[in-house]
């Protein structure tokens, strides 16, 4: 039995669960769930009829299994993990995943560089790697990638927009600050992943944090708080955007209620209640969202697919 569909409801901001069977018969799902996200880890799971693709694999190889299970997917079936940058709470389960069930690794050359750094005389660092340039589009199955640098303290971090049928999601977390190509890139999306990793006052007054780590989490290579995530999120309301999916808490300076909060009156005060507004976890996978429609039918590769997946050498930029 499928999996329920979370759509939210535009005028109370509510999640509504529809069977997947309410779908046309002509039509298939463009979908999103959280598999976990804060401070102990990150992943998330983009699926359509013809592709599940992770994003990053910061948690264990155990609880990612685990939890795609709640999905209805098994590792092997994956087409690929993409990556947004090498830390660990983004990539930690990834060697034994990747060793065990030969899923495809996708970053850019920087990152993989990383990341292999990290797995020296393991078997996975010269395992499945699909590398990209950033700022390049390919596709893996039926979604469309575009990927873009973001401002973090890592190596070569980066977002991604996502296209599938009538879908398209944006997925930003990790960054200090939004550039302008980044709205831009983002402008049209209909759904956004967007991290929102710290209350400003309960960073300011953690015990537990030196001085220097608050600065860093506070800088344009750090990470975005609530308001900051609000502030960008108004950019984006004058496109497409419907849905706001916010991850990436920190585990002691911050809370659901806190950056929902912060949001949500943000968006009040712009008149945009309608825009459906979801705080990921880092104990459970999330409802499973839907972006868009996709239709049915078997898929045909095109000559990207063919010639990434085949060759695994860099894409020109587009």
């Amino acid at each position: 039995m499928p999996w329920p569909i979370a759509q939210f409801n535009r005028v109370a901001s509510r999640i509504l669960f529809a069977k997947t069977e309410t779908q046309s018969l002509n039509t298939g799902v463009f979908s999103l769930t959280m598999l976990g996200s804060g401070s102990g880890g990150n992943s998330a799971l983009l699926a359509t009829d013809h592709s599940r693709v992770l994003v990053d694999g910061g948690l264990s190889a155990r609880q990612l299994a685990f939890r795609l299970a709640q999905c209805q997917v098994r590792p092997e079936q994956l087409d690929g993990v993409l990556l947004t940058h090498e830390h660990s709470d983004h990539v930690c389960g990834l060697e034994v995943l990747c060793r065990k069930f030969d899923v495809p690794i996708y970053c850019n050359a920087l990152t993989a560089e990383a990341v292999r750094c990290g797995w020296l005389g393991r078997p996975a660092a010269a395992g499945n790697w699909r590398i990209f340039r950033t700022g390049s589009e390919f596709s893996i199955c039926d979604i469309t990638v575009q990927s873009f640098p973001v401002p973090h303290d890592a190596v070569d971090p980066v977002g991604f927009a996502f296209q599938a049928g009538s879908g398209s999601l944006g997925f930003i977390t990790d960054l200090g600050y939004a550039t302008k190509m980044l709205i831009e890139r983002l402008r049209q999306v209909n759904m956004l992943v967007i991290e929102t990793n710290h209350d400003e006052k309960l960073l300011q007054n953690d015990s537990h944090r030196p001085w220097p780590v608050k600065q860093r989490i506070k800088s344009q290579h750090g990470h975005l708080s609530n308001n900051a995530a609000a502030s960008v999120i108004e950019q984006l309301l004058p496109g497409r955007i419907e849905r706001v999916v916010l991850g990436h808490l920190s585990r002691d300076c911050n809370t659901p209620a806190l950056a929902s909060g912060a949001v949500r009156a943000q968006l009040e005060r712009c008149g945009r209640t309608d825009v459906g507004l979801f705080c990921a976890t880092q104990s459970e996978i999330s409802s499973r969202f839907q972006v868009g429609e996709t239709e049915r039918g078997a898929f045909q590769p095109t000559f990207h697919n063919v010639f990434f997946e085949a060759s695994g050498v860099a894409i020109r930029s587009a």
